[in-house]
């Protein structure tokens, strides 16, 4: 099992931050431009944290020996069905330094959209440490 899916299945926030590379980049189901940095992606799996019900991992992709990972979940989102997959790439260090995520269906990636959205401010000022 990845260090990353016991942290996420643990919901322990800490040991999820302590796994992300200075220099990750997360790329959004929802957002056009990636996020850059180990703060505004520790801020918006804070956030994902809040706004999923239900999560849990379904499968794993990888072996131990490989830098690449698929985490295929489900959980809901203000009551809708998600799947989802979070992709993630681990440097030399073993830390992720690149964090992809894709959902469906459309309907529930819309209400995920809509629930990140209504609480960016929030997400940036997590980021900011304030």
């Amino acid at each position: 099992m990845h260090p990353f899916r016991k942290a996420v299945e643990s919901r322990d926030l800490d040991a999820m931050t302590a796994l992300l590379a200075d220099d990750v980049i997360f790329i959004s189901p929802v957002a056009f431009k990636p996020y850059a940095g180990k703060a505004i992606t520790s801020a918006i799996l804070a956030t994902v944290m809040e706004v999923f019900q239900d999560f849990h991992y379904v499968r794993e992709i990888g072996d131990e020996t490989s830098n690449d990972h698929a985490l295929v979940f489900e959980a809901k989102v203000a009551g809708k069905a998600i799947t989802g997959c979070d992709f993630i790439r681990t440097n030399n260090d073993g830390l992720i330094n690149d964090f992809m995520v894709m959902v469906r269906p459309l309907r529930a990636a819309q209400a995920l959209s809509e629930q990140m959205s209504a609480r960016f401010d929030d997400i940036v000022r997590r980021a900011s440490g304030r």
